[in-house]
Order: C-alpha cells, then structure tokens, then sequence
C-alpha cells in the first residue's frame, strides 16, 4: 500500500460515508483507472459496495446483491485494515446487507408492497490506521 492514499480516496470514503454512492462511484472510478496493484483491486472492491448500495436505492436487488458479493469478494484479499480503514468491518456489515437484500430478492413479487421505511442495515467505511 502507497504511505498516503490520495486525497480523492478519502473524498471517496466521506461520499460513501455520507450515503453519495453515485458520487463515490465517480471518484473511485477516477483513481481506480490510473492506479496499479494493489490499489487498484482495493478502489474497484469499494466502488462496487457503493454501485451495489445506489442500486439498492433504486430497489435493484438483483443488481444490489450481485456488486455486494463482487465488492465483497475482492476485498477479501486484502489484510483487516488497509487503506486507512477497517476492511473487516465493512466486509461484515456487507455480509448482514447482503443476507437482507437476499431475503427480499427471495420472492420479487412482494416488492410492490415492501415498506418504502424499510431499514436495511447501510454499511459505513470505519477508518482504523493500526
């Protein structure tokens, strides 16, 4: 990992924070193209949490579940923290996201009458700089 992560990746992290995922998305993107491994894999792992929880926005649970589980998948490469942030916690609360959206992907006729209040528990990036 880079001594300092860019300046755009903690702009990343507070989009994603304050529930901007198109935004995030945006910014990630950015640096993910210019970057090299490992960073590269890392930027793309949260971009994809943070498509996966726009789509949720947009009831795309399909849609949702599949960006999870491939943000989810890559970032599991990566040590408990990196980057300045507690990948372990956002694995784990993208696991218990995950599980939800699956209970309602389950039966897709019911999502006409799904409560617009539901409340799916919405990952957040923790910063951990051990």
């Amino acid at each position: 990992m880079s001594e300092t992560m860019p300046l755009e990746y903690w702009q990343g992290v507070e989009q994603f924070n304050a529930g901007q995922f198109y935004a995030c998305h945006d910014t990630l993107e950015a640096l993910w193209i210019e970057a090299t491994e490992p960073e590269k894999t890392f930027y793309q792992g949260i971009l994809q949490i943070a498509v996966a929880l726009y789509h949720m926005g947009n009831r795309n649970w399909r849609g949702a579940a599949i960006l999870l589980g491939e943000g989810s998948n890559r970032l599991r490469r990566y040590p408990s923290v990196y980057g300045g942030i507690d990948v372990d916690e956002l694995l784990s609360q993208s696991a218990i996201l995950l599980k939800a959206i699956q209970a309602i992907a389950v039966n897709p006729n019911n999502n006409d009458n799904l409560d617009e209040n539901i409340a799916l528990p919405i990952p957040k990036i923790i910063l951990n700089y051990d």
